[in-house]
């Protein structure tokens, strides 16, 4: 029995160009629907039960917040056009995707209910299992797929997501080099790999995939197809290894994967948390970059606003190792080394993103000042400066450190990490998920602008949802 056990391997790509791939849907939205011109994007952080709760109280917000734009009435949930996820918040992230308004009527039952580590528990020490276990190519967070494509996502692979948004981004961490790894057709075209064939439960088993109590997932790295070659902004960002080295590490992460299939046949990935726990890089990176899938729909000036909504479900339990005078144990290390920095960058990744959007702000009012004072000149060609498209930004965050009561603050503060909480726990993530959204001041200016109140005027620096 071990020697037939294997894992999932990944499909090779049969040619240079997909139908059907998993990519952010080009066709228009419908009317009445979705649209480009109100463009929302939502991000989810790791943190197990918790975090997959605490996402599902957002969305049930969403769906209850009534909005009209262009003259269409809807849920405001109806506009979100992306989902970037990590760890366990992939699980609601996924689940959307793939199910849609379900959601609402049986993913607490088939997920935020249900001890998901005890049945993972019971199948580990199953006689079979065990054989299957000897195998050195199946593992546990294999044997946690089944368990998440069997019970909670009927065994769907990212063809059902195609075509349709929102567009769901899962996201692991390549254990090699410690970068981020998408589960999207672009990253797997550097690996010569076809994503529609492959289980949604897989991805977000690697996307939760913590480290000690689950094994990394495993990818071929395959030959590239006769005909593909790597997008031009790729090669073109290599040149900015001086001027813009964010730009360079982005397109050298998705390169090494093209040019070193000898060195690196085989990719493992684990928890999305330990490049980016709140989910947010890959949205930034798809606001900043021209081969992004929103950087291209700003500069046709078909979004007016740009909405980012980051429900980060960290925790901040009472430190028990300082408390000791002896230094900690091996396994305490292990668990520090594996969780410390999905935490200490979530900020930085907040506050990155809030620098983008004020970039833009101020470069937007720079150049149309400038451009008044040339106008107002007596030249008799005045040059005319280039054009920025108009847009409006708002990023809205969901945390437990914005409750005002301290005892409340503390209490979603010290909750577990794990895939197994009590239903008490269950409903008050999800009560305060929805209370945060609903109160936080970014979130009310939003509703504030959608509803009609006119965009703030004069020289501010942080118009933030205005």
């Amino acid at each position: 029995m071990s020697g037939c056990a294997h894992y999932r391997v990944n499909d090779a790509l049969d040619g240079p160009a997909l139908v059907g791939a998993y990519r952010f849907p080009e066709a228009s939205p419908a009317p009445g629907g979705n649209t480009d011109s109100l463009f929302v994007c939502l991000t989810f952080s790791g943190g197990g039960t918790r975090a997959a709760a605490l996402a599902y109280g957002v969305m049930e917000e969403l769906e209850a917040t009534r909005i009209t734009w262009r003259g269409a009435a809807k849920p405001l949930l109806a506009e979100v056009d992306c989902i970037s996820s990590v760890s366990g918040g992939s699980f609601t992230a996924a689940y959307y995707g793939l199910f849609g308004d379900r959601l609402f009527k049986d993913f607490r039952q088939r997920f935020l209910d249900r001890n998901i580590q005890g049945e993972l528990a019971e199948r580990l020490f199953n006689p079979v299992t065990l054989g299957r276990l000897a195998s050195p190519y199946f593992s546990r967070s294999d044997l946690a797929a089944e368990l998440y494509g069997r019970t909670i996502f009927d065994g769907q692979t990212f063809s059902a997501l195609a075509g349709r948004r929102p567009y769901v981004i899962l996201n692991a961490t390549d254990l090699a080099t410690g970068r981020r790894f998408e589960f999207t057709q672009e990253q797997f075209d550097v690996i010569g790999s076809d994503l529609s064939r492959y289980p949604v439960a897989r991805a977000v088993a690697a996307s939760s995939a913590f480290p000690l109590l689950l094994t990394p997932i495993s990818l071929r790295n395959h030959p590239a197809p006769r005909g593909w070659q790597p997008p031009s902004e790729y090669r073109s960002a290599l040149n900015d290894f001086h001027n813009n080295r964010r730009r360079w590490t982005w397109a050298r992460s998705r390169l090494d994967y093209h040019e070193q299939k000898v060195a690196r046949p085989w990719i493992h990935l684990g928890d999305g948390g330990m490049a980016d726990n709140i989910g947010l890089r890959p949205v930034e990176a798809a606001y900043r970059f021209l081969s992004g899938f929103i950087r291209p729909r700003i500069i046709r000036e078909q979004v007016d606003r740009f909405v980012v909504i980051a429900v980060n479900a960290r925790t901040d339990p009472q430190e028990q190792i300082s408390r000791q005078e002896g230094p900690p144990g091996a396994l305490a290390v292990a668990y520090k080394a594996s969780t410390i920095a999905m935490d200490n960058y979530s900020f930085d990744t907040i506050q990155l993103m809030k620098d983008v959007e004020r970039e833009g702000y101020r470069n937007r009012r720079y150049l149309a000042d400038c451009q008044e004072k040339i106008d107002a000149a007596e030249c008799r060609k005045p040059p005319t400066l280039p054009k920025i498209a108009p847009l409006w930004t708002c990023l809205v965050e969901v945390e437990f450190e914005a409750l005002p009561d301290k005892d409340e603050r503390e209490h979603f503060l010290n909750l577990p990490t794990t895939f197994k909480l009590e239903p008490k726990d269950v409903d008050d993530l999800i009560a305060v998920g929805k209370r945060l959204l609903r109160e936080s001041p970014a979130f009310q200016r939003l509703l504030k602008a959608l509803a009609g109140a006119p965009p703030p005027t004069g020289p501010q620096e942080d118009p933030n949802c205005g």
